[in-house]
């Protein structure tokens, strides 16, 4: 499955907190976007939202930037 994200660093908790549109998904991250500190922190949601281990969620593209594309 392919997702599109809009990730909004910097936030108080990790959550989802809704839909651009019927592809996009907009998820606030409690990591700053330094150090791959936010793409960790995404990753670790999603496979923990997902009930899949880690290794299987994959950011495809956007890993510099807000729109993210993630293989899970």
């Amino acid at each position: 499955m392919l997702l599109t994200i809009h990730a909004t660093p910097n936030a108080k908790k990790t959550e989802i907190t809704g839909w651009l549109d019927d592809n996009t998904v907009k998820i606030k991250i409690a990591a700053p976007p330094r150090d791959d500190k936010a793409n960790q922190e995404l990753v670790r949601f999603l496979a923990e939202y997902y009930k899949k281990p880690k290794s299987s969620i994959k950011i495809v593209r956007g890993a510099m930037t807000r729109i993210k594309q993630v293989e899970v």
